[in-house]
């Protein structure tokens, strides 16, 4: 029999035998407890921290507890199949690892995005990789082994580093390009400027930029000889706030599929589709660009149906396999997980990624088996709003 996700439990178990504890926690509470210990107050704030008073950030988690999956008993899910297609890519699962614009800093080594991918090749599950990286996006992608990677673009407002940008994903073996658009400016973030840390604004996770022929020929001195003079320039060229009338300009900038991150209306899927996007991403940034809103889980059903068939993406309060499989089932062709692989990079590098990935998927997996969905597309059915439940 082909080995299945759940086996994980199966390996930790038996180690166990030998005396052998796992090496982190195996809860999303545990991860955050060790992840805040284990990093400097500022950069912990950075990652954990979302808008305002965090409402939309805990909508996003609570919004999973008004559905349910019924279980069907008597199906036989013996095998449990979870792979997914997309863009012509066969995966072996429906979990992605969305874009942390500070990985480097969440790994002990300053190296968070290169420990990231090397987890990626070593799960299968793809990697989005920011633009806001420690490490070029080239050697990023050299990482990734046989597991497609994506790029995450936020566009400049100079279009010749743009469009240099999106080139040089294309020419490392980037698979896609996402562009997000709800960043072209900070949100109010309350832990951050409590600690008055900007992590870009100090140099930090600017790689993709200082390695970049077109911005470093923008430069009066090279970023290696004036560092602030690069962020600077850095600081004045990040922010696009894009319109409907920039889609073509970006759709001409490569032939790889291209996403566009941040689209929680049904209209803007519309437009999208209607102006040869790939795919959606409905996303609300996990609550860190703006308070306020609804939880972007709440956003998807019309989001998908609005696709009518184009593949969606989602994250946003993922915490669980479980949340993994409720998002599938709501229409989600992809689902992406943030913090808590943040996490693990802070508490164990790369193979602090691995543990959370695989027990994510091991959840997920036993799930499945536990209910009797033998195939993701079993999973619409199965869904139920909770009693009392709204939304």
């Amino acid at each position: 029999m082909a080995p299945q996700f759940g086996d994980y439990q199966y390996e930790i178990y038996l180690d166990g035998l030998q005396g052998v504890l796992p090496d982190h926690p195996m809860t999303f509470a545990g991860l955050a407890a060790g992840a805040e210990a284990a990093l400097p107050p500022s950069v912990w704030s950075y990652v954990a921290g979302g808008a305002g008073d965090e409402h939309t950030q805990r909508a996003n988690v609570s919004a999973f507890e008004r559905w349910g999956l019924v279980p069907r008993m008597l199906v036989g899910a013996r095998q449990r199949d979870l792979t997914v297609d997309l863009f012509g890519l066969s995966l072996p699962s429906p979990l992605f690892m969305a874009p942390v614009g500070v990985l480097g800093l969440c790994a002990q080594d300053g190296h968070g995005d290169l420990a990231t991918a090397r987890a990626a090749a070593r799960t299968g599950v793809p990697m989005i990789a920011s633009t806001l990286s420690a490490d070029p996006m080239e050697e990023v992608a050299a990482e990734f082994g046989d597991t497609p990677g994506f790029f995450q673009l936020y566009t400049p407002t100079d279009r010749e580093l743009a469009s240099s940008l999106v080139e040089r994903a294309e020419a490392a073996g980037f698979r896609a390009v996402v562009v997000t658009l709800d960043t072209w400016t900070t949100g109010w973030r309350p832990r951050d400027l409590a600690t008055a840390n900007f992590p870009q604004l100090r140099g930090h996770c600017l790689a993709n930029y200082t390695s970049d022929p077109v911005f470093r020929s923008r430069l009066a001195k090279s970023p290696e000889d004036d560092p602030q003079g690069a962020v600077a320039h850095f600081s004045g060229v990040f922010g696009n706030p894009l319109g409907w009338a920039d889609l073509p300009w970006l759709r001409s900038l490569t032939t790889l599929p291209l996403l566009l991150k941040g689209i929680c209306h049904p209209e803007d899927v519309r437009r999208a589709r209607d102006a040869g996007i790939d795919g959606v991403y409905c996303s609300n940034h996990g609550g860190r660009q703006a308070n306020g809103g609804l939880a972007a889980l709440d956003l998807l059903p019309d989001v998908v149906a609005a696709a009518d068939g184009l593949p969606v993406l989602f994250d946003s309060g993922v915490r669980s396999g479980a949340d993994v499989l409720k998002a599938l089932a709501l229409g989600a062709t992809a689902v992406g997980v943030g913090r808590p692989y943040a996490y693990g990079l802070a508490l164990g590098g790369s193979a602090g990624v691995v543990h959370v990935l695989r027990s994510l998927l091991a959840e997920a997996d036993l799930i499945m088996a536990v209910n009797g969905y033998p195939a993701l597309a079993d999973l619409s059915s199965a869904l139920r709003r909770a009693p009392g439940g709204i939304g």
